[in-house]
């Protein structure tokens, strides 16, 4: 149960339009088979290119993560940068093939009800969050602040947002004689990224009122806050997990390089560029659009798409 009176009011109307989603993120590792042990063998993505020291990972011809060897150390903890990159799947059935996948690896993973999804984590062997999600919004939806709950289910019960998934439940999506599958699904999808900050209510400024996505919570007990469009679960959410003084990683270590938010015009790209001038935040000029950083130096691409 969450204390209502550390629930700060921010939520609003998201500036951005609905058809705004998440592209490619971009993660650097140490290794490229370490990499694909985890990114290809458990998560089940395709390469869907390779140059030089880039892997381009997706469904399809689809590439969601985007993978950079050759860091010289794996990610650092109680630092600012990733907690996490989801990757949302279409069916249950999906999230239990991925279950499998690790279990037969031996990869450890932390299976947890949401109530409005179901997500399995992970990380890779550097220490890079991967979540594996599956939106369930019929279940119910997350507590208005005045409930002191985290989340209420479509009968009106509270629900802790984090109890344990029923693993043989799970599993049994699958039938009576599975198929297991090595790769993900067509439908599969960066859903949202988790990243961590020290400052809960700059970032809610900087996502919420700079970048334009409705705000959703913003949780002070809990460290976390998150923001996205018109649906839950969020797009993009952050935490101060990693303490005040939390600093970026040291160059050259495995972690988030930027994650790209894609605009459906050039007219909303202006907004948001003309909003990030107004902020005092960098803007630089790349390929279908600009790179920005967040107030504590999370790299972000806007684009085109």
């Amino acid at each position: 149960m969450i204390d209502a009176s550390v629930q700060t009011p921010v939520r609003s109307q998201p500036i951005l339009p609905l058809t705004t989603k998440l592209g490619p993120v971009h993660i650097a590792v140490t290794d490229r088979a370490r990499a694909l042990a985890i990114w290809q063998d458990v998560v089940g993505l395709d390469i869907v290119a390779e140059h030089e020291n880039v892997l381009e990972l997706g469904v399809g011809k689809k590439v969601l993560i985007v993978l950079e060897t050759g860091a010289n150390r794996p990610s650092v903890p109680r630092t600012i940068g990733l907690y996490h990159v989801a990757i949302h799947v279409p069916t249950r059935a999906a999230l239990a093939q991925m279950a499998v996948r690790a279990l037969q690896r031996r990869v450890q993973i932390s299976p947890t009800d949401h109530l409005v999804s179901e997500a399995i984590y992970l990380w890779d062997l550097d220490g890079n969050g991967i979540e594996i999600t599956f939106e369930t919004p019929w279940r119910g939806h997350l507590g208005d602040p005045e409930t002191g709950h985290y989340a209420i289910t479509t009968e009106g019960k509270p629900h802790s947002g984090r109890d344990p998934i029923d693993l043989n439940g799970l599993l049994a999506e699958l039938g009576e004689k599975p198929v297991l599958e090595a790769r993900m699904i067509e439908g599969t999808r960066i859903g949202h990224v988790h990243v961590h900050v020290n400052d809960l209510e700059k970032a809610m400024t900087f996502y919420r009122d700079v970048i334009g996505f409705a705000g959703f919570l913003l949780i002070h007990s809990f460290g976390m806050g998150d923001v996205g469009l018109d649906y839950m679960p969020h797009t993009l959410a952050f935490n101060i997990w990693s303490g005040p003084n939390a600093v970026l990683p040291p160059a050259g270590a495995a972690g988030l390089r930027w994650f790209t938010i894609v605009v459906p015009d050039a007219q909303t790209l202006a907004g948001v560029k003309t909003r990030l001038e107004g902020a005092g935040a960098p803007v630089s000029a790349v390929e279908g659009g600009i790179e920005t950083q967040d107030p504590f130096g999370n790299r972000l691409q806007v684009l085109v798409g």
